[in-house]
């Protein structure tokens, strides 16, 4: 549990040459996450069985759900249920907030 992350605090997991991943606050049951991305940065489709509340703080981004495809930008959320199949491709750099229950153990190192 890390119940207050300072920013210049916060672990920084690089994914690839295009979205690095702040680990923010986080317990068992709920997890925050900042996702970086630049132009270009994939997401690809996965699932998981964590609910996830994804929360546009800049940029502009692609989304790919079962309901199709759903272009998003800053100030916009989206909800994805448990097991939902999901993806996101970065239009115009930005960061996302992730939001998890529970928390997402195998981001923890």
């Amino acid at each position: 549990m890390k119940s207050i992350v300072y920013a210049n605090q916060a672990e920084t997991t690089v994914l690839n040459e295009f979205v690095s991943r702040n680990m923010l606050a986080y317990g068992s049951d709920l997890m925050a996450v900042e996702v970086c991305f630049l132009q270009g940065g994939i997401g690809a489709d996965h699932s998981h069985p964590h609910a996830q509340i994804s929360y546009i703080l800049s940029g502009t981004f692609e989304y790919h759900t079962s309901d199709g495809t759903r272009i998003v930008g800053k100030g916009d959320s989206l909800y994805f249920p448990g097991g939902a199949i999901h993806g996101v491709v970065c239009i115009e750099g930005g960061t996302i907030l992730d939001i998890f229950t529970p928390q997402r153990s195998d981001f923890l190192s």
